[in-house]
């Protein structure tokens, strides 16, 4: 697979889970803290988990917006994705993350929900990313 970048990120982080994060163009400067789950002092800061439900989030909502039109469809200004990730251990040992998406579109049957929903999963850019290896669940609420 092979993908031509249009757009590249970067970002640098310094002391892992509980340093700070931030991007080489300065536009984000955060602090990271472990939650108490993962038996951190949680409080100010943000984790990697939080980032990637933002950022799938964000993707997602956009992807639908992208393909909407193909299929005669408009996304309402109110729409939502909510992105819920969870990190834990893996049976298989190492930790792994899990992957749930709720989505609102107001006003939209449930046949031309879950035909924008599905569409917008095969070109998602993080759903690709996650494909085969994280379990994603897709409800429309």
């Amino acid at each position: 697979m092979s993908v031509d970048a249009k757009y590249h990120a970067t970002a640098i982080a310094t002391g892992g889970r509980d340093g700070r994060s931030r991007t080489t163009d300065g536009s984000l400067d955060i602090k990271m803290t472990v939650p108490k789950e993962l038996g951190g002092p949680g409080g100010e800061g943000n984790n990697p988990e939080q980032l990637f439900a933002a950022g799938y989030s964000a993707c997602f909502l956009g992807a639908m917006k992208a393909v909407a039109p193909k299929l005669n469809l408009t996304v309402p200004k109110d729409a939502t994705v909510e992105a819920t990730i969870g990190i834990g251990p893996r049976s298989e040992g190492g930790f792994g993350i899990t992957a749930d998406l709720s989505i609102h579109l107001p006003g939209f049957s449930k046949e031309d929900a879950k035909k924008l929903v599905e569409t917008a999963h095969q070109v998602c850019p993080y759903s690709n990313a996650t494909r085969n290896n994280v379990n994603v669940g897709l409800k429309i609420v």
